[in-house]
């Protein structure tokens, strides 16, 4: 691992040289056009290879459904020009909220979201015109452990772990869910999945990330029952949910899943690691993992990794500036990048014939046109995928496509401030770039938990 450094480059060739200089498999191509192809996905087809991940605000309405504000970020990605846009984490069950104003879709509001899929259709077409129509994906969760639905801890565990119970009050005897409520789940996102597609939306994404209730699953080795212990008994809660969606909507909906190939976190607790060392990846099971992905009909899949509320969080989003006491990284965010852009070249050797949606890219700012596109043309990745650079610089795939360049002074510049608004309990997006409506935001929520002694 190298020294941890900020951002620093004004060049392509400046970056090169930190890449060469640090000799980590990492591609730059001045050559875009890979981002311009058309994706097939399950019936439908991408306008182009770009897609916006799944980026929660934390301010849907009190009923789940979408509010003003997210029906402004979706406008602002929807007329930026992505081929692909996955839709934020929407809860299957109360119970499962992460946050008070996560959204969560039923029959009482499903008109609301008919309106933000006919929106966000709507701004695409006016914007890059009629023939461009963005595939739209529902993200699908439970919280599990980090589940906040009345805005305080009320977590839901698949197993005890001695470094993830205390930060959210599970410790000693707090119950660990049962069989039973695990298996009422696959019904619920079914039920979740038939009112998406009623909605409008060509698909969903069954959530197994970030140590969210279906990633903690996967990992609980020390589970008993029928969901716990061996790898056929982790991945069951994900493969009955997958059925059940597919015997609901039919084969003509895309389900996707976005889930960790590596959690960073030790043995028996972490999923995808080493049995010696929590920093070091073991993909065996992982790899296992997407090909049963891909028998039982998911046809596009996202990698992450790591654990946002936990420590290390340059696994899943390396950055220049931590949020409030984080620690700095004993690597340099080039090695991040490059570490998150292995996954997913494993990922999409494995199933090569499933396209595969990338992260790890803003950290690199206005060059990541130049990553994306030298994945994609030798076969690591089908689509780029854009985070935290979507809040900061939502037009970025247009300018890409149509200019062939990003300007230095819309991007993110990782300054975690998005993450902390949402350890404040705020509602969040760019502070920095979209600062009329974010500043404010930042600063109550800021408020409100200095008073509360965080």
């Amino acid at each position: 691992m190298a020294k941890f450094e900020k951002f620093a480059y004004k060049s392509l060739e400046d970056l090169e040289s930190k890449i060469k200089e640090l000799g980590v498999n990492l591609k730059l191509n001045k050559d875009l056009s890979p981002l311009s192809r058309g994706v097939k996905i399950g019936n439908t087809k991408t306008p182009n290879a770009i897609a916006i991940l799944p980026m929660e605000g934390c301010d849907s309405n009190s009923d789940g459904s979408p509010s003003d504000l997210v029906f402004r970020r979706y406008k602002r990605f929807a007329s930026g020009g992505a081929g692909l846009l996955w839709f934020e984490a929407c809860a299957v069950v109360p119970e499962g909220k992460a946050n008070p104003l996560q959204l969560s879709i039923n029959q009482e509001n499903i008109k609301s979201f008919k309106e933000l899929v006919d929106m966000s259709n709507s701004e695409a077409k006016k914007a890059c015109g009629e023939n461009h129509v963005p595939v739209k994906i529902l993200q699908l969760t439970h919280s599990g452990r980090y589940s906040k639905p009345n805005g305080k801890a009320e977590p839901i565990i698949a197993q005890h772990d001695p470094l993830l119970d205390p930060p959210v009050g599970a410790a000693g005897d707090y119950p660990v869910a049962t069989d039973e409520y695990l298996d009422s789940l696959p019904e619920k996102y079914a039920k979740a999945a038939a009112l998406a597609r009623e909605a409008g939306f060509d698909g969903v994404d069954i959530k197994s990330c970030h140590r969210y209730l279906f990633s903690e699953v996967l990992s609980a080795f020390t589970r008993e029952g029928k969901y716990g212990g061996s790898f056929e008994n982790r991945t069951r809660l994900m493969l009955s949910t997958i059925e059940a969606v597919k015997k609901t909507v039919g084969n003509d909906f895309i389900i996707a899943s976005r889930f960790n190939v590596f959690d960073s976190h030790p043995y028996p607790y972490g999923f995808g690691v080493d049995k010696d060392d929590c920093w070091k990846s073991d993909l065996t099971e992982p790899l296992k993992f997407v090909e049963l992905l891909k028998k039982a009909g998911v046809n596009l899949l996202s990698n992450s990794a790591g654990n946002p509320y936990f420590r290390f969080p340059q696994v899943t989003r390396p950055f220049d500036t931590p949020t409030l006491n984080g620690e700095i990284p004993d690597e340099h965010p080039i090695e991040s990048v490059a570490r998150l852009f292995e996954f997913t070249r494993r990922i999409q050797h494995t199933v090569p014939d499933i396209p595969v949606i990338g992260n790890g890219y803003s950290w690199l700012r206005q060059f990541i046109g130049y990553a994306g596109a030298a994945n994609i043309a030798d076969g690591s990745v089908t689509m780029m995928g854009i985070g935290r650079e979507a809040f900061a610089y939502p037009d970025a795939p247009k300018d890409l496509l149509e200019k062939g360049q990003m300007d230095p002074k819309k991007v993110c510049i990782a300054c975690s401030k998005c993450t902390q608004i949402m350890r404040d309990g705020g509602r969040t997006g760019c502070v920095i770039r979209d600062t009329e409506v974010y500043v404010p935001l930042y600063n109550e929520a800021r408020e409100k938990a200095t008073a509360a002694g965080k």
